[in-house]
């Protein structure tokens, strides 16, 4: 006679020290989705955090190649290209070659660019405040000091 689905014996969970809860990974992701959602909603412009980071570090430090500009922003050689093969079709950044290494190009803002950094850095930084906003002050410090710590 043959068995019916249902009549097979459920798995019980087994008890095991990996709870998914407490993981560090699992808790980060879960903070970044919340993050992510703050700063779709009140950026203020169409950009996503990875276009967001290259426009800031950009008009932190001025042109660079986009090899070191991936680096700054912790995205790798793929990542980074797309990202700045998207922002210069928006007009917001170009390359040029270096004068130094005929072989390398510098990526820079143009003046939208750099006009849109400015305009958006004052969401960016109210972005931070309400991704901390659970925190106190002393939380907020030592949050980041760890954070930094863990890189």
């Amino acid at each position: 006679m043959a068995r019916s689905v249902a009549a097979k014996k459920s798995v019980k969970p087994s008890k095991s020290s990996y709870v998914l809860d407490e993981q560090v990974g699992f808790i980060l992701r879960q903070v970044w989705q919340r993050h992510s959602s703050i700063f779709s909603r009140d950026i203020g412009t169409n950009i996503t955090p990875t276009q967001w980071a290259a426009l800031s570090k950009l008009a932190e430090t001025g042109p660079c190649s986009q090899n070191q500009l991936g680096r700054l922003t912790a995205m790798d050689v793929a990542t980074i290209k797309g990202v700045i093969d998207r922002l210069t079709a928006r007009g917001l950044t170009e390359t040029s070659q270096d004068p130094e290494d005929g072989r390398r190009l510098l990526v820079s803002l143009t003046r939208a660019g750099q006009q849109l950094a400015e305009k958006v850095a004052p969401n960016a930084l109210a972005i931070t405040r309400e991704t901390l906003a659970p925190l106190d002050a002393r939380e907020r410090e030592m949050l980041m000091a760890l954070l930094n710590k863990l890189r």
